[in-house]
C-alpha cells in the first residue's frame, strides 16, 4: 500500500470513543457534510443552542444537589488523598470585611500577573514578556524582557556558508517540534517563572497572590531546560518554604473535577481537597527527565509539594467557583484573602488584583504598543511590510 500504511495501523486509532462520549454522536456522522447545515439559518441555530444550554443546565443542576447532599460531607482528612486540613469551610461576611480592611486596602497584599506578545517573521521572532505588581496602593512594579530569535549571526567571516546554513537550520526547526518547544518556552515557562520570581523577590506585601498553580508543569519539568528547572526550584522553595502567605488562583477551568464540586457551593464557602504532592508525583513519571534533572525535581517534590493545598471557593452564587492554591500553614486565611479580592468584581468572582496587574502589564506591554515598535523598527530597516506575512501571538 502507497507509504507503507496497513489496514491494521488502525487498529492502533484511539479516540472514536471518547469523541462519541463527549458529543453525543460518533466521529463519521459529524464528517459527512449531508449532516451540516446550509448558510446561516439563525433561528433553528438559537433553537437548539437554547434546547442544549438549557438540558446542561437542568442536569448540573441535579448534580449541584447529589454533591451537596451526599459528597460534601464526606470531604474530609480520612477521604482519599485529602490533606489533614480536607473539609468544607464558610467565611463569614464579617471575616471577609476584615480582610478588606486590615489587609487589602491598607496594602499588605500584592498581585503579580503577566502577558506576553510576540512577532514572528523570516528573519526574526520577537517574544516580549511583561509582568506588573500591584497593590491596593498602586503599581509596584513592572518588569519586562525582550528575546530575539534569529538564525544569522552578527559575524559575518564566510557570508556564503552562513546563508547556506540557515537555509539548513529553518528547514530543520519547520520540520522538528523542537520550534513548537522553543516558542513556548519564551512565552510560558519563562513567564510562569518570571510572575514567581516577582513575587518572591520584588514585592515586600505581607500576602502575595499570584496567577495559576504555583508549582506548574512548566516549571517542574523545566519545560526540558535544566536551567529553567534550577531557577524554578529555587525561587518555588522561598516562596513555599520562607515566604508562606499567597494563594494562588487559577482564571480557567484546568480542574473541571474540582470546579464540579465548587459548583455546589454557596457564597462564602470554600472546601479543602489534598496537598500538591500527588499532582507532584505524577508530573514527574510523566515528564522524560535526564537522571540529574529527575532527582531535582523529585527531591523538590518530596520536600514542598506536601506544604501547598489545594482548593476551592465560591465568592458568589452568580459567579463561577474558582480553584485555589495555598501554604497548609495559612492556607485558611489565604481563602479568606482570596474570596474578600474576589468579592470586588462581582461579574467575575476572580480576584480583583489580578484583574488589575494584567491591566496595568496591556498598558505598559500590551500588543498595540509592541507592534508599534516592531512596524517602526522594520521601516527604518528600509523592509516596510514585506516581511509581514507571519501572524502576532498574544497569551
Amino acid at each position: 500500500m502507497a507509504g507503507g500504511f496497513h489496514a491494521e495501523d488502525g487498529a492502533d486509532l484511539v479516540g472514536d470513543d471518547d469523541f462519541f462520549d463527549a458529543f453525543g454522536e460518533d466521529l463519521l456522522t459529524t464528517l459527512n457534510l449531508d449532516t451540516w447545515s446550509q448558510g446561516l439559518d439563525l433561528e433553528s441555530v438559537m433553537a437548539r443552542f437554547r434546547k442544549e444550554i438549557a438540558n446542561a443546565v437542568d442536569k448540573e443542576g441535579v448534580v449541584k444537589k447529589i454533591i451537596r447532599q451526599q459528597v460534601l460531607p464526606k470531604i474530609s482528612a480520612n477521604s482519599r488523598g485529602g490533606a489533614k486540613e480536607a473539609g468544607v469551610y464558610r467565611a463569614t461576611p464579617e471575616e471577609l470585611a476584615t480582610v478588606h480592611q486590615s489587609l487589602l486596602f491598607s496594602g499588605k497584599v500584592e498581585a503579580v500577573n503577566s502577558i506576553s506578545t510576540s512577532h514572528e517573521s523570516l528573519p526574526i521572532g520577537i517574544t516580549q514578556i511583561g509582568i506588573a505588581a500591584v497593590g491596593y496602593g498602586g503599581t509596584s512594579g513592572t518588569f519586562s524582557q525582550r528575546l530575539f530569535r534569529k538564525e544569522m549571526s552578527d559575524q559575518r567571516s564566510n557570508p556564503v556558508q552562513e546563508a547556506l546554513a540557515c537555509i539548513d537550520q529553518r528547514m530543520d526547526r519547520s520540520a522538528s517540534p523542537r520550534e513548537k518547544s522553543l516558542s513556548k518556552l519564551a512565552r510560558r515557562g519563562i513567564k510562569t517563572y518570571a510572575e514567581r520570581a516577582v513575587l518572591v523577590d520584588k514585592s515586600e506585601a505581607e500576602w502575595r497572590i499570584g496567577h495559576g498553580n504555583p508549582c506548574s508543569y512548566e516549571l517542574i519539568t523545566g519545560s526540558g531546560y535544566m536551567s529553567l528547572l534550577r531557577a524554578s526550584i529555587t525561587v518555588l522553595r522561598r516562596l513555599i518554604l520562607q515566604q508562606k502567605k499567597f494563594v494562588f488562583v487559577p482564571s480557567t477551568l484546568e480542574e473541571r473535577g474540582i470546579l464540579t464540586i465548587g459548583h455546589a457551593l454557596q457564597a462564602g464557602e470554600y472546601v479543602i481537597f489534598e496537598t500538591l504532592e500527588r499532582y507532584g508525583r505524577r508530573v514527574i513519571e510523566q515528564w522524560k527527565y535526564g537522571d540529574r534533572s529527575q532527582n531535582l525535581a523529585a527531591k523538590f517534590v518530596q520536600e514542598c509539594c506536601p506544604e501547598v493545598i489545594s482548593g476551592v471557593f465560591r465568592a458568589s452564587e452568580r459567579t463561577p467557583p474558582r480553584s485555589f492554591y495555598a501554604h497548609r500553614d495559612h492556607v485558611h486565611l489565604a481563602a479568606r484573602v482570596a474570596m474578600a479580592d474576589s468579592i470586588l468584581r462581582p461579574d467575575r468572582g476572580f480576584p480583583m488584583l489580578l484583574d488589575v496587574a494584567e491591566a496595568s502589564c496591556r498598558s505598559a506591554f500590551g500588543e498595540d504598543g509592541f507592534m508599534g515598535l516592531v512596524h517602526d523598527a522594520y521601516a527604518q530597516a528600509g523592509a516596510n511590510l514585506e516581511f509581514f506575512n507571519e501572524h502576532t501571538k498574544r497569551h
